[in-house]
């Protein structure tokens, strides 16, 4: 109950101790500002955004991150953007991404980080199966 009051004093007063990072308490706003194109992280504050190389997780608190909507299935499954895609690739990345993003792997994390998980799970399932199949892909290629 303490906890999150005390520490907000400690830092207005400038009390906070040398070496202990600082996390964000998840608000209200928290959700919210997540969903927008911040390059911070909702979790610790720190400097996030799309064009990092790992856009899944935050690398100071490693607290997982909202799904990016401008990045397209090819991008999300490390393909080249053709029609001709090699399925064993595929397979071997949709695999590796679940491992990363389930659900199942979220159960004990904040609820923030268990929706985003959902969202990252059913947009890794969603290009799994529009690349997979060559006239989802196609069309998909085409819009």
């Amino acid at each position: 109950m303490w906890r999150g009051r005390v520490g907000a004093l400690l830092r207005v007063w400038g009390f906070w101790p040398t070496g202990v990072p600082r996390r964000r308490l998840l608000s209200c706003d928290a959700a919210s500002q997540a969903e927008s194109n911040s390059p911070h992280c909702w979790n610790c504050g720190g400097p996030w955004g799309p064009g990092r190389e790992d856009r899944f997780f935050c690398p100071q608190c490693r607290a997982l991150q909202a799904p990016d909507p401008t990045r397209d299935y090819f991008s999300l499954m490390d393909c080249n953007r053709s029609f001709r895609v090699d399925t064993a690739k595929l397979q071997h990345r949709y695999q590796q991404l679940q491992r990363l993003v389930h659900p199942d792997f979220f159960s004990q994390r904040s609820q923030t980080e268990k929706d985003f998980s959902e969202k990252h799970s059913t947009l890794v399932n969603d290009a799994y199966k529009t690349l997979l199949a060559p006239l989802s892909r196609g069309l998909y290629l085409v819009s």
